[in-house]
């Protein structure tokens, strides 16, 4: 009978009453075949048999057939059946359809081989289907046909037919079945019903190795590792000893909850039990040592491993990556690809997360490379992969094309896209990015939303942070330690303080990074004692501070005077906690003592460092000089700065000024040629303020924006006010030009022309807030105090250090800055 496949209709699936499935010995039968219970000797013992045995490829099962079928070998459904197999074992169904379908004589073996080449190598619509023709054409499913389409369900996460075929399953007189029921077991648990997976497994009268490790994986890979644990006690107390099936699945589960310990016990039975030679447990090994941070160990057993797969070198690789050493994971992908191994999807992405944090342009282009060679552009995590590493390397505009050029866009497509223009300072792309995403109706996730504050805590616009702020809450994210974590980030960033501490303090569930968040917040604001009394409360919890924290609190410190607050801070974070300080703390401690005017201390601290200092300790040195007019240790600290060639223009510009401070105009000069003979360009000020969803940008002596004229006239008003209240302009720093001239140039600074914008475009009593690519100068400051006092406005600028609080004439900072 050659009927065709059937359309699957999963809840319509009967069986045919028992007196119309053939049994064999039955003579009632729905279709024409021949009992066959013997094969004679010269059909399976001749050659063509043989090389069907020892066939390894599509190609050469091409040239054996019409061997075969020369020997008038065809027609035996030995060879039908066989055929049959290596067609499906090569993934060609088509093929294998071809012989199978003009078969008038099928027998059973037949089906149950087409129905195993369905399920191995189809969709799950076609092997159902296929299922309900074995069943239309009378042919009695055995155990492995249910085991076969519960994989695949399992697989899919199909539990609806799943469900179905269980059901099948158990009207077939399946239930008590081990084999049978340990594949249903396999497949609740893929579908994430690991209760019901258990409730299945807890029925079955009698358990054996295998259903154990069914179980046990069950837990293991739906995040429940130590249930697993506690069912391998259970098992060893039934009397079985677990296999290297059982480690494979112990060994994830122990690295997933940190428990290096188990971890190591395991690895002890692995030796006791003669299992270190089994590739697989040996590559499990190396990835519980590599997720419990002992990378060296699990190099060392990756290097004592006589066959190493792709998947061990996998593991190897990701393991370096994930622990920061990302020379060392590309050294080992490089030595991979040495070896002949062809990289699969994983280990191109662990290659592409090493390249990423290490910010190696020229390696990932050359993965990039290496995925349109082996033709791995179709899988979207693989091009999620790229997109983010273009994007940490700084090359956003090669990302955003793969974005737009990928066809079916996963949310982590979108959150990858969004998060690397946030990263790169493309925060309007960034945010723009986000509203597409929802005009095309993608919800957004905990991700998104983490990705997409950040960028508009840069923009530091109040009203954008509430509207981000309601989102939040209308999407149910307002548990999400992680978000709220944000949000407090955000609004402190925004100048919005006070909001971010209640934030804080309604949250039910605190992260290190909530904490340190809220402690940072309050050192750019100038309030110190109220970090340093957030942080003894932290120590008071069961959260523990770590290296961030630290640099918070000594930075909160530094912006407030507290130098012997930050001094303890400094000295307790090695003592009481064991952190080492890195660069950025020895930064830190730099900029505590050189704000308050103790130089010599300063630079003795970085000549007894125990590491050679990086551009940031000798900026913070260069600056602490510029603001106590220190030209001798300015000019030392400047000598080895520029030895490391600092790409930032403004330390040459900070140089410049401390010389210009001293009227030493020559050196001045010195400084601008030394400049413009190495092409380092200063960066220009620039002011912005928000209205009416529009962010005005202004630069220092700019005309171009359509208020111009408006705004130089009011300020020139504004000035004279502001020296009647007793403003005197600092005009120590400009050379070479008239007294007037050097009151207009300074007049003209960006933040003026910001806050004359605000104050001409905003009613009476409404805050201006003003946002500063740079550090505020002296004149600027001095003068927004007046402005405040003559205009009674309060006016919040953010620079690029910290906030200030300009109100009544005074500002939050204490002119400490």
């Amino acid at each position: 009978m050659s009927s065709q496949i059937l359309p699957f209709t999963p809840l319509s699936i009967t069986t045919p009453p028992p007196s119309e499935i053939r049994h064999p010995s039955s003579p009632l039968i729905l279709h024409t075949l021949s009992q066959r219970t013997h094969i004679p000797p010269h059909v399976y013992k001749h050659p063509s048999a043989i090389l069907l045995e020892l066939c390894t490829s599509i190609k050469e099962l091409h040239q054996f057939i019409p061997l075969i079928i020369k020997n008038g070998l065809y027609n035996e459904h030995l060879f039908q059946t066989k055929l049959v197999s290596l067609f499906c074992k090569f993934g060609s169904l088509s093929e294998a359809a071809r012989v199978f379908e003009p078969i008038d004589d099928k027998i059973d073996p037949l089906y149950h081989t087409m129905l195993k080449g369905y399920a191995q190598n189809c969709n799950l619509y076609d092997g159902l289907s296929f299922f309900c023709r074995m069943l239309v054409d009378g042919v009695r499913p055995v155990v492995y046909n249910f085991t076969y389409l519960l994989k695949v369900c399992g697989d899919n996460g199909d539990l609806r037919r799943g469900k179905v075929i269980h059901g099948q399953l158990i009207v077939n007189g399946f239930a008590s079945n081990l084999f049978a029921m340990t594949g249903v077991v396999n497949m609740y648990a893929k579908c994430k019903l690991i209760e019901e997976a258990y409730k299945m497994f807890d029925r079955t009268p009698e358990r054996d190795l295998v259903s154990w490790n069914t179980i046990i994986a069950g837990y293991a890979q739906n995040g429940l590792p130590r249930r697993a644990m506690e069912l391998v006690s259970r098992m060893h107390k039934d009397g079985l000893r677990p296999d290297s099936i059982t480690i494979v699945s112990m060994l994830p589960a122990s690295a997933n909850i940190g428990c290096l310990r188990v971890g190591k016990s395991i690895h002890c039975y692995v030796l006791r039990s003669g299992f270190e030679s089994l590739v697989n447990v040996s590559t499990a090994l190396v990835d519980m040592y590599s997720k419990c941070r002992l990378v060296g160990t699990a190099r060392s057993i990756f290097d004592r491993m006589s066959f190493k797969t792709v998947v061990s070198w996998n593991s190897m690789i990701d393991g370096f990556a994930q622990s920061g050493d990302s020379e060392e994971a590309l050294m080992l992908f490089e030595k991979m690809l040495d070896e002949g191994l062809k990289p699969t999807t994983v280990t191109i992405m662990g290659a592409l997360h090493a390249c990423a944090d290490s910010g190696d342009l020229t390696r990932g282009q050359f993965i990039h490379q290496l995925v349109n060679q082996y033709a791995l552009g179709y899988d979207i995590s693989v091009m999620n992969s790229l997109i983010s590493m273009y994007c940490k390397c700084k090359r956003v505009d090669i990302a955003a094309k793969l974005f737009e050029k990928l066809q079916s866009k996963t949310l982590v497509s979108w959150n990858a896209m969004i998060l690397g223009y946030a990263q790169n300072g493309h925060v309007t792309e960034a945010l723009n990015l986000f509203c597409k995403m929802k005009l095309k109706n993608m919800k957004p996730d905990s991700f998104t939303l983490v990705s997409v504050i950040p960028a508009l805590a840069e923009l530091s616009v109040l009203r954008q942070a509430k509207w981000i702020h309601g989102l939040v809450i209308r999407t149910c994210f307002d548990k999400n330690v992680f978000v709220m974590t944000a949000l407090v980030d955000m609004y402190a960033k925004c100048g919005a303080i006070h909001t971010a501490r209640n934030l804080f303090d309604s949250m039910g569930e605190r992260h290190v990074t909530t904490w340190n968040s809220m402690i940072d917040g309050y050192g750019t604001h100038g309030l110190g004692k109220a970090a340093v009394e957030l942080f003894h409360e932290m120590q008071k919890g069961d959260t523990k501070p770590n290296e961030v924290t630290f640099l918070c609190i000594i930075s909160a410190c530094s912006h407030s005077g507290f130098v012997e607050e930050g001094r303890q801070f400094f000295t307790i974070m090695k003592e009481d906690y064991g952190i080492e300080p890195s660069m950025d703390h020895y930064g830190a401690m730099v900029d505590l003592l050189g704000r308050a005017g103790q130089l010599n201390e300063a630079w003795d601290f970085i000549q007894n460092m125990p590491v050679k200092p990086a551009i940031n300790v000798l900026g913070a040195m260069l600056g602490a000089c510029k603001i106590h007019k220190n030209i001798d240790l300015g000019e030392k600290a400047a000598n080895e700065l520029f030895e490391l060639n600092p790409e930032e223009g403004g330390y040459h510009v900070l140089l410049a000024n401390i010389y210009a401070t001293a009227s030493m105009w020559d050196k001045v000069a010195k400084v601008r040629t030394t400049m413009e003979k190495k092409g380092i360009q200063k960066t220009p000020g620039c002011s912005l303020v928000d209205l009416r969803n529009e962010v005005h940008t202004f630069y220092s002596g700019s005309s171009w924006h359509p208020q111009s004229k408006k705004i130089y006239a009011y300020l020139e008003t504004l000035i004279d006010k502001i020296k009647n209240a007793g403003y005197v302009p600092d005009i120590n720093s400009i050379h070479d030009v008239e007294n007037d001239v050097q009151e207009q140039l300074l007049s003209s600074h960006s933040e003026k022309l910001a806050i004359a914008f605000g104050l001409l475009n905003t009613s009476p009593g409404t805050t201006i807030h003003i946002r500063k690519n740079l550090r505020v100068c002296g004149d600027c400051h001095n003068a927004t105090k007046y402005i405040s006092l003559v205009t009674g406005r309060e006016i919040i600028v953010r620079d690029m250090h910290r906030f200030h609080h300009f109100k009544e004439g005074t500002c939050s900072c204490g002119d400490y800055w």
